[in-house]
């Protein structure tokens, strides 16, 4: 007799559609002390599937099924017995004709061969047995203790992004069973490292759990970076230490809650970088692990004629228009900041995830307006990556109120400045103005403007995990991919980088001076500049991928941070952290309105005369020296930074300040010079009005 498919969850059991994933059973379903071991509630959205039932293995039993009984709106449900921590489970398409909605003995799925059961997309961990892979029920308790969010204000915040792996694999200091893992992430060593540096939030690449492209498999390569995600409320157990990962779930959950724990009481945030806007089914073709097993039309985007749409270019996208995959992201972040204590979210592709029905990005998106009404999300970070491979996907300065963006304008305008625009200004030619360097630096205001936000709307970088890092930028005119194994043809083209006239490493000293300074002016623009100022992991040190600027597949030293602790890397780390302190000391002692609320007065800009720019002067490519006086005008304390992008000294007039009291004569403290002589020179005092040099592409900060 073939059981019908019941409607509601009252003829069968006293099971509820809602929450997704397994749950207690609702209150009242029968007492605590006769309820059976593992009694859980158990909903799954799969639409597409007839009758679903879940396959499980509770620890040191063997596997059981259980048909779900119940369906309503998609979503099929009921009360499993039998269900207690650490248990393996799955789902699969019921045989027709059913059976009673009880647990049964199975075969032996880990003998079975492939992939026989589906992820549940919000399961709390995921176990990999080669390719097999099961969710894992998972009990939430841990002790956060006094544990409390640093909250940072915005404009005290300086990120610093980093791969939990990657960033210890290679530091003699750290125990090497400790090595590339979240414990390691927390070791004293390196939470020293990052308190001395002076950052305040480390926003983490993927740790949701990940799998590897087929592709890369071939090649004996590795999804390093992570960005191919498969369960968005799983940790990658591959990033905890081997005890952790022996001991089971539990212990690999235990070990990166403890990470948070250890990095909040040093005062530095924990952000993740999170990828919802595709999973790791691939392309059509790809095989069925979670989503497209369960519910393929409604999880991922199509076109008119059932083909995916693909704005990530990874071969699916998440469909975002459908309430329930807003649904799923909205649950999952929550999950993290409440069970996990995560501070924010580096949103990858985020324009994705802001797509309506017609594939248009709509700034009031329900995911954006549902985060904005959220109690949880509204009150953490969150910052984009504003843009996507789809048509219109680049939204820099168009997401709402309550988000920043990463701004590539600023990226690509301080490489144009300092890099890509040397070259004709050393054949002779111009390199052009200082205008726009000018405009990012004061927070790009004008691009922020349209949404309502203000400058620190702005996260600013020269440099992230995908691209060049700082070394190579100054290092290399070209990509060297090669060892990704696609011809390198990867990466990206338009680098706007300089090799200062030679192509990779050199012994040439004037060549190593050049890109030193180099270095220098791209770090002290970074962290001078009003915005979020946000550093790549290892390049306070010096940090090369040898010209590879697409490392994703690359889990060896090309990747990892190199500790040696050269003297260039002690002097660039110096140079960081002076930096960092300098932008720090000069934020306490302005208004807690500054810089957001910046005008005229508390930003002021003067050319290489100590006159106010005019027009012409902005508009002049020959122009590439400026000085900005930056502060409120009623602070005792004020900062003037001075830029030199001429190949040439120049003798810069200092400025006079206005006063209630008319142009006064202050002195100008010399705080920091990106010339070799920063030494010999701090603390050098200069009258306004006086002249002072700045030597060939330089940068000066004084106070007053």
């Amino acid at each position: 007799m073939v059981m019908p498919i019941l409607e509601t969850a009252a003829a069968v059991d006293a099971s509820r559609p809602a929450p997704l994933g397994l749950s207690s059973p609702p209150s009242g379903e029968t007492n605590a002390a006769s309820a059976p071991i593992g009694h859980v509630n158990v909903a799954v959205f799969a639409p597409d599937l007839e009758r679903v039932e879940m396959a499980y293995q509770a620890p040191g039993e063997g596997w059981r099924v259980h048909t779900l009984p119940n369906k309503a709106d998609g979503i099929h449900f009921g009360i499993v017995d039998g269900v207690p921590p650490g248990t393996r489970y799955g789902f699969r398409a019921a045989p027709e004709g059913g059976g009673l909605p009880v647990s049964v003995p199975s075969v032996d799925f880990d003998n079975d061969g492939g992939q026989p059961l589906l992820l549940d997309p919000y399961g709390r961990a995921v176990d990999q047995r080669g390719e097999f892979l099961t969710s894992v029920h998972m009990a939430r308790d841990f002790d956060w203790g006094d544990d409390a969010a640093p909250r940072t204000p915005l404009r005290n915040t300086v990120i610093y992004e980093a791969h939990v792996r990657g960033q210890t694999m290679l530091h003699p200091d750290i125990p090497e069973h400790l090595r590339g893992t979240y414990a390691g992430m927390a070791h004293p060593v390196m939470i020293q490292h990052l308190t001395e540096l002076g950052v305040t939030a480390v926003q983490l690449l993927p740790i949701h759990f990940h799998l590897d492209e087929s592709h890369l498999q071939d090649l004996g390569l590795t999804n390093y970076w992570g960005y191919n995600t498969i369960a968005f409320f799983a940790p990658q157990s591959s990033y905890a230490t081997e005890a952790a990962r022996n001991a089971g779930p539990h212990a690999v959950q235990d070990e990166l809650k403890g990470m948070v724990k250890l990095l909040h009481a040093a005062g530095i945030e924990v952000l993740l970088d999170v990828v919802y806007n595709h999973t790791a089914e691939a392309g059509p073709d790809g095989p069925p692990i979670s989503f497209r097993g369960l519910a393929e039309k409604r999880y991922y985007r199509h076109d008119a004629h059932g083909r995916y749409l693909d704005t990530t270019g990874c071969g699916n996208t998440l469909d975002f228009s459908d309430p329930i995959v807003v649904d799923l992201a909205l649950d999952s972040l929550r999950y993290w900041v409440n069970d996990f204590h995560v501070d924010g979210f580096r949103f990858d592709l985020a324009v994705t995830l802001c797509r309506d029905s017609g594939n248009q990005y709509d700034p009031n998106h329900p995911f954006l307006r549902a985060i904005a009404e959220d109690p949880v999300l509204s009150s953490v970070k969150l910052i984009a990556e504003p843009w996507d491979v789809g048509f219109g996907g680049w939204q820099t300065g168009r997401f709402p109120r309550g988000w920043a963006d990463w701004n590539d304008h600023f990226r690509d305008g301080v490489r144009n400045f300092w890099l890509s625009d040397r070259a004709p200004a050393e054949a002779g030619g111009h390199g052009g103005s200082v205008a726009k360097l000018a405009q990012i630096m004061a927070g790009s205001q004008e691009l922020f403007a349209a949404s309502g936000r203000t400058r620190l709307a702005s996260v600013n970088f020269v440099t992230a995990h995908d691209g060049f890092t700082l070394a190579d930028l100054v290092s290399y005119d070209r990509k060297h991919n090669e060892d990704n194994g696609e011809q390198n043809r990867d990466g990206h083209g338009d680098n706007r980088s300089y090799n200062h006239g030679f192509e990779g490493r050199s012994e040439n000293e004037a060549i190593v001076a050049a890109r030193a300074l180099s270095v220098r002016n791209l770090m002290a623009t970074l962290l001078l500049s009003i915005g979020v100022p946000m550093i790549t992991a290892g390049d306070e040190l010096g940090r090369t991928q040898h010209g590879n600027n697409n490392a994703y597949c690359q889990d060896n030293p090309t990747a990892w941070l190199d500790w040696s602790r050269t003297h260039e890397a002690h002097s660039l780390f110096r140079t960081t952290r002076e930096l960092v302190r300098l932008r720090r000391w000069f934020l306490s002692q302005q208004p807690e309105s500054f810089p957001a609320m910046a005008d005229d007065s508390s930003l002021q800009w003067f050319d290489d005369n100590g006159k106010r720019m005019t027009p012409a002067r902005w508009n002049d490519p020959g122009v590439r020296c400026v000085q900005l006086l930056m502060g409120d005008e009623d602070s005792q304390v004020r900062g003037l930074i001075v830029i030199n992008g001429s190949n040439h000294d120049v003798r810069m007039v200092l400025p006079e300040i206005l006063s209630e009291t008319g142009v006064g004569k202050r002195m100008f403290e010399l705080r920091f010079t990106t010339s070799v002589l920063h030494e010999r020179r701090k603390g050098a005092l200069v009258a306004s009005g006086e002249r002072d040099i700045l030597h060939a592409n330089t940068i000066n900060v004084y106070r007053t």
